[in-house]
Formats: C-alpha cells, structure tokens, sequence
C-alpha cells in the first residue's frame, strides 16, 4: 500500500468521525429525520419477493391429518351400542354428492371418489380459498 493510500484512508476516516460528532454535538432540529445506522445487512436485497420465504423449507416435512369426510349423523348412545356386524348408519351426505377435505378439521376442498389400482382417492374438484374459510368462521 502507498503513503498516498493510506493518507487517503486517514483522511476518509477523520472525515467520517468528524460528520459522527457533529451529529451527536448538535440534537437534531423538530422535523428532522434522523437516519438509521446501517448496522444490519439488508437480507431483503439477496431475496427478492417471488422466492420461498427463508425457512419455509423447515415445514415441509411436517404431517398434517388429511381426512376424507362422507358425511356425518347423531345418534343416540342406545343406538350406537346396537350397532352390529352389517348395520347401515344413514349419513346426511346424498349419493354424488361432493365429498369434504380436511386438513388438521379444517375445511379446505371438496372432491369425488375416484378408485385407481384397487385404492380409493379423491380428486378434487372446488378448493376452497383462505377468504372463504374466513368468511365462514365469521358466520
């Protein structure tokens, strides 16, 4: 490094501390905005707004209950002690009537039976949006 290089650097560092102690010496004025100090990265600049958040990867992994719901009935407990082998339990659910999706018992589609390779499935066919369900817990 040259002697001009590092006269350069004193003189950018004693201007700096120059502007620091003005800025404390004199309290800002009414109105004045007082800037920030830069003392964190900006992560928002290596990150732009169309990636995954930061650590969404974390929760990708981790189960939710799916359930597939028919339809549902009460009973009363004397009845429900009669059930035997080949009893038939009448459910509010009609015949190709869509069926219900749920996550962790929360609604989120509506789809129809589908049977492939001998195992039942669902193919959706309504998804319901987040503004729906929070139009329903509001009812």
């Amino acid at each position: 490094m040259s002697e001009s290089d590092m006269d350069d650097d004193w003189a950018a560092a004693m201007n700096e501390q120059a502007v620091a102690e003005a800025a404390t010496a004199t309290p800002p004025e009414e109105g004045d905005a007082v800037q920030p100090a830069r003392i964190f990265e900006d992560f928002a600049a290596h990150h732009p707004a169309t990636a995954e958040p930061q650590g969404f990867d974390m929760i990708m992994d981790i189960p939710v209950a799916l359930t597939v719901e028919l339809g549902r009935t009460k009973i009363p407990i004397r009845n429900l002690l009669q059930l035997a082998h080949g009893s038939i339990v009448e459910l509010d659910g009609l015949a190709g009537e869509p069926m219900d999706v749920l996550i962790n018992g929360t609604l989120i589609a509506q789809g129809e039976v589908v049977v492939v390779n001998d195992k039942f499935g669902i193919r959706l066919t309504d998804i319901i949006t987040p503004q729906e369900r929070i139009r329903k817990l509001n009812r």
